[in-house]
């Protein structure tokens, strides 16, 4: 009787064009890397954890709605430091929010640009991220988080800033993170930066991201918030890039016992956007309110996915993010709450909604619960839907022509999120930047 011997092969999966990409720029541009022996080592492991699970796909359920692998066709070469020209341009970045008067501190592609930067500001210390990990502080790049994308994040941060404010130092002016594109070509741009706010601290740090359109550059950028006992953080991130740009975006956040931490995030611009949120609430009775709003057109793909982790009891936090979805546009939501064993007392919150204005547009709205506590009030919501045809009847009958009346109500509709944002400068130009979208929608 013969034997049949099973032979078991290890299957290698087929690189597509962009991994292949991504690895070669690894390699070239490794050595050039700020940082000693030990970032060296962790952007090694960091890049080996990208290189094993590849780009993420349909199949990878946190990116089920947002297969990069496929929308990532290429990979597109490493940005070099920016000239004087890119600097000049960058001088008028940030119009969204002309309104506000700010602490601005000035990103070029990819670049801490000091001169164009205030990094005199009381109780504040400003650092180029390229500084501080040169000089070993390797704290900024070790992350207990395996996401694949800020894994390649770790492995090719070029520069960013390193911020922290001084323990009950209360900011009088929002400090502003501006990233711009400048390099007019097609490029891939890795910006990492470091938020520490001190026990007692009141700040409202704001980021916005922008580029040109017309050029389909790509952008990873990602940045770490460490919200110590009893702090105040408002942040807020807008993003206007380019309307062929990739835009990739990770917040990981860890806020301290009765710390209040309040999140927006504002999509208008960029073709493939994705917001991922990792907010770890470590104390007891801190308080989160985490919102968001997109206005998407054409064929844009947004996708914001929320993974908020209630490690200890005496808690609460509160979600409402809102989507409005013109033409073939596609909106996704994904939110996770996470109550521990340990976390009794908590009071979570969370909703989402999305206003189709288009049969052609799409959305995709996933809210979950994993509760492992028993003395919790938990809850989620989802809803779907098109503009309420009786209101909009109600305003047409008063006189108010068709567009004007659906852009009343959408207004309404995303000014609900918007609200929720306390500083009242940062809340008037994101409300006036939702009016041009519709006046532009109108046109």
């Amino acid at each position: 009787m013969k034997r049949r011997e099973v032979m078991n092969a290890e299957v290698t999966p087929i690189k597509t064009a962009a991994e292949t990409a991504l690895a070669d720029a690894f390699l070239r541009r490794q050595a050039a890397l700020p940082g000693g022996r030990e970032i060296a080592g962790l952007r090694e492991a960091a890049f080996r954890r990208f290189e094993r699970s590849g780009l993420p796909h349909r199949r990878v359920e946190e990116w089920k709605y947002t297969d990069l692998r496929a929308l990532m066709r290429e990979g597109k070469p490493l940005a070099q430091a920016p000239d004087a020209s890119a600097k000049a341009a960058a001088k008028s970045a940030g119009a969204i929010l002309a309104g506000l008067k700010a602490h601005r501190i000035i990103i070029v592609d990819g670049c801490f640009a000091p001169e164009l930067s205030a990094t005199a500001i009381s109780g504040v210390t400003v650092t180029p991220f390229a500084t501080a990990v040169a000089n070993g502080e390797d704290e900024f790049l070790n992350s207990e988080n395996s996401d694949t994308v800020l894994a390649l994040n770790t492995a090719l941060a070029t520069d960013g800033a390193v911020i922290r404010v001084k323990s009950g130092t209360v900011v009088d002016r929002p400090i502003q993170l501006v990233f711009v594109h400048s390099a007019g070509k097609a490029t891939a741009v890795f910006a990492r930066s470091h938020v520490v706010v001190e026990p007692g601290a009141t700040v409202t740090l704001v980021e916005s991201h922008e580029g040109p359109d017309k050029l389909d550059y790509q952008i990873n950028t990602a940045l770490d918030l460490e919200v110590g006992r009893g702090a105040k953080v408002d942040h807020i991130k807008v993003t206007c890039e380019g309307d062929a740009a990739l835009h990739l975006a990770t917040l990981n956040a860890r806020v301290s016992e009765a710390a209040e931490l309040r999140d927006f995030t504002f999509t208008l611009g960029g073709a493939v956007v994705r917001n991922q949120l990792f907010v770890t609430c470590k104390g007891k009775r801190a308080q989160l309110s985490l919102a968001g709003a997109s206005l998407l057109r054409g064929r844009q793909h947004a996708d914001t996915t929320l993974m908020l982790d209630h490690a200890v009891g005496g808690s609460s936090s509160r979600e409402l993010f809102k989507s409005v979805l013109d033409d073939e546009s596609h909106g996704v939501f994904q939110g996770k709450i996470v109550v521990r064993p340990d976390a009794q007392k908590t009071d979570a919150r969370m909703m989402s909604r999305a206003l189709l204005l288009s049969p052609n547009a799409e959305a995709d709205n996933k809210p979950e619960l994993e509760i492992f506590a028993d003395d919790v009030q938990c809850g989620h919501g989802a809803t779907a839907g098109a503009l309420d045809e009786s209101l909009k009847f109600y305003l047409m009958a008063r006189g108010i022509p068709e567009r004007e009346a659906e852009a009343l109500l959408i207004q309404s509709f995303v000014g609900e999120a918007i609200e929720t944002i306390s500083h009242e400068g940062v809340r008037a130009d994101l409300m006036f930047a939702a009016v041009r979208w519709l006046r532009a929608r109108s046109a």
